[in-house]
């Protein structure tokens, strides 16, 4: 018997109005889950207004049912990916999943939301009890290191014993208190979120939807719901589009556990379907979500079963496991493995076939749509494109996206120098990560250490240290701070903020 999910258990969402007027708009957004409302909050921040409309209570479908892995390791390896599109693709495919993430850690730091989102190891593994090589592990690893992806292979992976590879900088939330978070924000300021509206109808002269009978007109629409609607690509084009994607039905258990009997982080194997794994660590008790069994939706003569292969194997891997929570949520699979983002008829955009990365590509849906209706390329715009045919081989990656915003702050992301300032020789100055922050730390002759911020106040890139100078310069348009944060050179008029995680010494 399947349950409402950890998530829906554990936190309690809003009740929010009906659509009970005509109202303008600069987009409607269709779909009240994570990829809805990621793109309006982005489009608010944008400066446009929005209004969202859910046939029944947001996030309480597919949101409410992932695992919430935040990962850029997507379900396809990555030698799959390389093989099958290149090697500056598949980097663009990780890459867009780590910058999900980063826009997300993003939004709970600005907004303060309080979503247990932690930093944490996941470990990509062969098969639990499995005694069969996977030689395609060392090929993986060596490859996301190449591609400029932390990875190591390991030969017993926590927990679980088998081979594997480490890929630190991974993530995970509480996705309803997240998207509680989101929803405090959206509406006001002409922004608008209306619960049971079902969109009826969709004319495109002037573009518009109608829902409860009224009507919402707006210069463009999104559509966010997972399998898509037809909106206003047509019968056959909408049918065409479908035809792509696959839809499957995935299995999740929950259970308690002693605190401190395991590690807290990610895991997910090799086999085909998956088994997934993750640990949380709780005041009083750990809590266990593990997942797989997954099969076409519909097409399994008794789907109990799957619940009871997960707890048999969940109380051998942790024999002390209660479990208490059972759930089932659907995975859109694409025919080549990627995502489905982007337009699909005039001024109509949609999102679907997240391939088990639905928090992460769902993310990068948001971006991707606000980039739309600000008149910015995305990277990932021909990477996503519903009516992608062949990519081209000929794509210098990183030359054509330099200037855009999450290539000008990628160095967020590049492994800092250490934990602590113990390290740090007089003079010196090194990005650090104290706190579980990353921090721009630095000695004086004298001794003393300054913690700072290591976002320029111009445009939010990391700044690096220059040993020649002793400074902070920013790499994106060379902005110089003094070693205590001041500003040395503009084009940035503030100084490097105090930073949060760590005291000055």
């Amino acid at each position: 018997m399947s349950l409402p999910s950890y998530w829906m258990a554990t936190t309690t969402l809003p009740r929010l109005p009906k659509l009970e007027e005509n109202i303008k708009v600069d987009v409607a957004v269709v779909g009240g889950g994570l990829t809805g409302l990621t793109t309006a909050y982005l489009l608010k921040k944008a400066g446009r207004t929005v209004a969202v409309l859910e046939r029944d209570r947001c996030a309480q479908a597919d949101t409410g049912h992932t695992t919430a892995h935040l990962t850029h390791v997507t379900d396809a390896r990555l030698h799959e990916l390389v093989d099958r599109f290149g090697r500056d693709h598949a980097r663009a495919v990780w890459d867009a999943g780590r910058a999900a993430i980063e826009q997300i850690h993003t939004i709970v730091h600005e907004e303060k939301i309080e979503c247990d989102f932690k930093w944490v190891p996941g470990f990509l593994h062969a098969p639990w009890k499995s005694e069969q090589p996977d030689d395609k592990l060392g090929k993986d690893a060596s490859l996301a290191s190449e591609l400029g992806f932390e990875a190591k292979l390991v030969d017993s992976v926590p927990l679980l014993g088998q081979p594997g590879i480490r890929f630190p900088q991974q993530a995970k939330f509480h996705p309803q208190k997240y998207i509680l978070g989101l929803l405090n924000k959206i509406p006001g300021d002409g922004c608008y979120v209306f619960e049971q509206s079902e969109v009826e109808e969709f004319q495109d002269s002037p573009l518009n939807l109608k829902a409860n009978g009224y009507t919402i007109t707006c210069d463009r629409i999104m559509i966010a719901t997972h399998v898509p609607l037809m909106g206003n690509k047509g019968l056959l084009g909408a049918t065409l589009f479908q035809s792509k994607i696959s839809p499957y039905t995935s299995y999740t258990i929950g259970a308690q556990l002693p605190k401190g009997t395991a590690p807290e982080a990610l895991f997910w194997d090799t086999s085909d379907p998956y088994r997934y794994l993750r640990i949380d660590s709780h005041a009083q008790f750990d809590y266990v979500i593990y997942g797989g069994e997954d099969h076409k939706t519909g097409q399994a003569a008794r789907p109990e079963e799957s619940f009871l292969r997960l707890e048999k194997d969940l109380i051998e891997i942790l024999p002390e496991a209660k479990v208490d929570q059972r759930w089932s949520g659907q995975v859109i699979v694409s025919v080549d493995g990627l995502p489905y983002i982007g337009e699909t008829a005039d001024r109509q955009y949609a999102a679907t076939a997240f391939c088990g990365n639905g928090i992460t590509f769902g993310t990068v849906a948001g971006l991707m749509m606000t980039d739309a209706v600000c008149g910015r390329k995305s990277p990932w715009k021909d990477l996503f494109d519903p009516s992608r045919k062949k990519l081209s081989a000929v794509w210098d990656y990183l030359k054509e996206n330099i200037d855009y915003p999450y290539y000008m702050v990628r160095d967020r992301l590049a492994r800092a120098e250490g934990d602590s300032v113990d390290g740090l020789k007089p003079g010196e100055g090194k990005i650090l990560k104290l706190g579980g922050e990353r921090v721009a730390a630095f000695r004086s002759p004298a001794g003393k250490v300054t913690t700072l911020s290591p976002t320029c106040t111009h445009m939010g890139c990391f700044v690096r240290w220059n040993t020649a100078d002793s400074t902070w310069d920013c790499p994106c348009h060379g902005s110089r701070f003094h070693p205590t944060g001041d500003v040395l050179a503009g084009p940035a008029e503030a100084p490097l903020a105090k930073a949060e995680t760590q005291e000055n010494y």
